[in-house]
């Protein structure tokens, strides 16, 4: 592959912490606990891979970078760090080391990292809510934005009205709390996988290619929106598959978290139901198909396609 996705990574990731300096409140603005403790998790070395897919998503459907791409990808990355907060808290995981780095709820308290956490989601929807778009651009980001994030509930897009959705990442967290200690089932893990880390991932590409349409108004929405969903829906079951080898067979210092910890509280994972093998198989056939379905857009997908690889090719 063409692509450089070292540089690719590493300039996504100077743009997305250089906005996310300007973004966050500092560390001096009252009160101080707080913000030190959303900024010591959001800045502590991730990759930034979210904000990153968002941004590539919608330089190609744009053909440029749109105004406001970098600052919508920060509001993914902000939700991410609040999701991980959250779930290292002594109520769900309860784990101490995040990205090489003690925890939120270790470094300020319990009380201040559920806060924390509640705050880098509440910004982010304010952030979201401010983008240089068209507004029925930033409503449709908002909504498929939401959507990836709950638990299933709300009206159908296109409808109004209520009905069955998919689970995003919370109703994806429940499941997989609610699935500790029992023999995990194929259906099950994949339930887990797709929700809990997949519409996420999914979001960043879609809304990423939602602000590139606002930019370019000519394109086929509904065409393009669909393969992006396709495209995000297959490398986030993949690298979700990866996480679980990883967690299966590297150390906590390669992770940068606690090694193991999915075999010792009897997570559902892939290798649990099909074994490392199939698992690196299914990873790789996973992305085959997310290629697949960005065919139509050419070159300009080296950089997706490339960031896909990455997402099964990485050690840690």
């Amino acid at each position: 592959m063409s692509t450089d996705v070292q540089s690719l990574l590493k300039s996504g990731v100077a743009l997305t912490d250089a906005a996310l300096e300007r973004l966050l409140p500092s560390a001096t603005t009252p009160p101080h606990s707080i913000h030190r403790a959303m900024r010591h998790s959001t800045f502590a070395g991730g990759k930034r891979l979210r904000p990153i897919l968002c941004i590539e998503a919608a330089r190609m459907i744009a053909g440029a970078l749109p105004d406001g791409a970098v600052d919508l990808g920060c509001a993914l990355e902000m939700v991410h760090t609040y999701s991980l907060i959250h779930d290292d808290l002594p109520a769900l995981d309860n784990d101490d080391l995040r990205r090489g780095q003690p925890t939120c709820h270790v470094a300020f308290g319990e009380a201040i990292a559920i806060l924390a956490g509640d705050a880098l989601q509440t910004l982010a929807f304010q952030t979201i809510a401010a983008l240089p778009a068209p507004p029925a651009t930033v409503v449709a980001v908002l909504h498929d934005f939401a959507l990836a994030i709950g638990t299933g509930v709300g009206p159908v897009p296109g409808s109004g009205l209520p009905g069955e959705l998919p689970p995003g990442m919370i109703g994806g967290q429940v499941m997989d709390i609610e699935g500790e200690g029992h023999k995990p089932t194929a259906e099950l893990v994949e339930r887990i996988h797709r929700a809990k880390t997949g519409a996420l991932i999914t979001t960043s590409i879609v809304t990423g290619g939602l602000l590139g349409l606002g930019a370019k108004p000519a394109h086929n929405h509904t065409d393009v929106i669909a393969r992006l969903r396709t495209f995000g829906e297959k490398a986030g079951l993949a690298f979700q598959i990866v996480d679980d080898i990883l967690d299966m067979t590297q150390s906590s210092e390669q992770l940068g978290k606690t090694a193991g910890k999915d075999t010792a509280t009897d997570k559902a994972t892939w290798p649990a139901v099909y074994g490392i093998k199939q698992s690196k198989k299914d990873a790789s056939e996973l992305i085959a198909d997310a290629f697949a379905a960005l065919a139509p857009f050419g070159d300009s997908a080296a950089p997706l396609k490339a960031l896909a690889q990455y997402l099964t090719d990485r050690t840690h």
